[in-house]
């Protein structure tokens, strides 16, 4: 989960690049997403409906932006839009404390590295950045942690720090920002309940840059708000029809 990032005192682009990494296997890639695709997700879940893939770019770097209501939202995510639907690996930042145990070992391998959500460190938020500049495609949660009310909360800064950082230190990078809104039919996910995935129109983060570095995040985080909270505004039910 992504969490609000502090600006730094000097600009990370200029940073030497850290050891941080965040590969996918391929072989556990390879098992993982259809035995979730055919096997996890439609025996716990009632009805899945994703609309909005068309609004994914095919190339070029990619910031996938979800809600978080559930511990469920990486897996419904990959079903919505991994590697097997898009043909890219997605790289997720996660919170310290879920990169324990077998669930660490299961999400490093599937392109997940840690951030810590009290005090980000700047090798997260570098990796972060060097990844966009491979025109890879991250995940941050921009709300920072899972809630359970049915709305959108305020959202983090961290996740627009990073894209306009990103977007500056690479002329035509070309960094466009997906709001995705994952809905369950029950507050906290049980077997059976259903869930929507409506993706929504991408963001370009070059219309966001301006000589005021604060303001330009500001705005880059009003608009994903204000398209997170139009998505998530859907029926559940017309979503699953």
């Amino acid at each position: 989960m992504m969490t609000q990032v502090d600006s730094p005192s000097r600009s990370l682009t200029t940073i030497t690049p850290t050891n941080l990494t965040s590969k996918v296997s391929p072989w556990v890639a390879s098992l993982a997403y259809p035995i979730g695709r055919y096997i996890v997700l439609p025996v716990y879940f009632g009805k899945i409906s994703v609309t909005g893939r068309e609004n994914i770019p095919k190339e070029g770097p990619l910031i996938f932006a979800p809600t978080h209501r559930s511990r469920w939202d990486p897996f419904t995510l990959g079903y919505a839009a991994g590697r097997d639907i898009t043909g890219r690996d997605l790289h997720f930042m996660v919170s310290a404390n879920e990169m324990l145990g077998i669930q660490g070992w299961f999400i490093r391998r599937m392109g997940g590295f840690p951030v810590d959500t009290d005090h980000p460190g700047i090798s997260s938020i570098r990796h972060g950045i060097e990844l966009l500049q491979e025109e890879k495609v991250l995940v941050m949660f921009p709300e920072g942690n899972i809630f359970r009310e049915n709305c959108i909360q305020p959202l983090k800064p961290g996740f627009a720090r990073i894209a306009l950082q990103a977007e500056a230190s690479k002329c035509n990078l070309g960094i466009r920002v997906i709001p995705i809104a994952i809905k369950y039919s029950q507050e906290i996910p049980h077997r059976g309940c259903n869930v929507a995935i409506n993706i929504g129109s991408p963001l370009k983060v070059a219309d966001y840059r301006g000589n005021n570095a604060k303001r330009s995040a500001q705005r880059l985080t009003e608009e994903l708000q204000a398209s997170l909270s139009k998505l998530y505004q859907c029926p559940l039910n017309q979503s699953l029809s």
